[in-house]
């Protein structure tokens, strides 16, 4: 098949594309590079199934025939937010518009993240359902967000793609997917975004390793399943306890100890994340194979062999 990745130079999105043409598809990437890096992709670029077009997806899309459309492109980075939240803004409703153009103009099936990201040190929780009140989230819960903080531009952008998502559904028959994907972490990530922190004693996340993330997608693509599905790992985890499971990881390695500090959570940042998966597992068949060590002592490693070729 054809397939396109908007948002393909980020964190998932590279893994993304390795999986696809690891499945001997054709894959053309959509990126900007905003807020990723194009080297992420390089080695892509001399497989004969791979192409790149570097624009950004608030532009009209160019007149591609695809048969699937993965849409991932909108920086997720709560710095992103307070620096230009009117292209957070644009990228979430104009670029989703214009995925779902393409999407109706091919007859191509089209799968929304409905929270995204390039690369960075979490991948975002689902800002549908913004700081929420019921735990765990299931797909009906409508969520609690503050249309009018630093984090509107996102989680009401968010909202508003999937709002799209629906309306091209029901008056286009558009084939729309949507996965709400919490925070997924791995290799390729960037250290410096400051993704993960707050009281360790009160956050918590639950982190799903990249590849279990991808093959979600993947069947979450090939499925009848048009309404919204919660993709990630029910484990709910303290951050602190994410914290000392990393230095973990590090010494296990042999380096220095790893020096933990605590952080201000960003205004309006959830409490609590945790999804309920019931749905996903009903009817997609997902379980997660990467236990959260097994995850962690992999990113480390990655993260480690990074700095050794900078130092050298």
């Amino acid at each position: 098949m054809k397939i396109l990745v908007t948002g393909g130079a980020g964190f998932l999105g590279t893994h993304l594309v390795d999986f696809l043409l690891n499945h001997h598809h054709e894959v053309f990437v959509l990126d900007s590079v905003w807020t990723g890096r194009e080297e992420t992709f390089e080695h892509f670029k001399k497989h004969k199934k791979f192409s790149y077009i570097r624009q950004d997806v608030i532009d009209p899309f160019p007149n591609l025939q695809v048969d699937q459309i993965y849409h991932l492109a909108c920086p997720a980075s709560p710095k992103r937010f307070t620096e230009d939240p009117l292209r957070i803004l644009r990228t979430c409703i104009e670029g989703t518009r214009n995925a779902l153009e393409l999407a109706q103009r091919c007859n191509a099936r089209i799968l929304i993240a409905s929270t995204s990201g390039k690369s960075n040190l979490t991948f975002p929780r689902p800002q549908v359902y913004g700081d929420p009140q019921e735990h765990p989230q299931g797909e009906t819960y409508w969520g609690n967000v503050n249309p009018f903080g630093p984090r509107a531009c996102y989680d009401e952008g968010k909202r508003a793609a999937e709002a799209l998502a629906y309306a091209y559904q029901k008056q286009h028959n558009t084939g729309v997917r949507i996965a709400r994907i919490f925070n997924t972490y791995g290799p390729g990530m960037l250290p410096d975004d400051g993704r993960v922190t707050g009281d360790r004693m009160k956050l918590t996340r639950s982190f799903q390793y990249v590849t279990d993330c991808v093959e979600s997608l993947a069947r979450l693509m090939d499925s009848n399943v048009r309404t919204p599905v919660n993709i990630g790992n029910d484990e709910e985890t303290y951050i602190w306890d994410l914290a000392d499971k990393i230095a973990t990881s590090v010494a296990r390695t042999g380096r220095p100890k790893v020096v933990i500090e605590e952080a201000a959570a960003p205004p309006d940042d959830p409490v609590r994340r945790q999804p309920d998966l019931s749905f996903a597992r009903a009817k997609l068949g997902v379980w997660n194979k990467v236990s959260l060590d097994d995850g962690l002592q992999h990113t480390v490693n990655w993260f480690l062999s990074q700095w050794s070729e900078t130092e050298g």
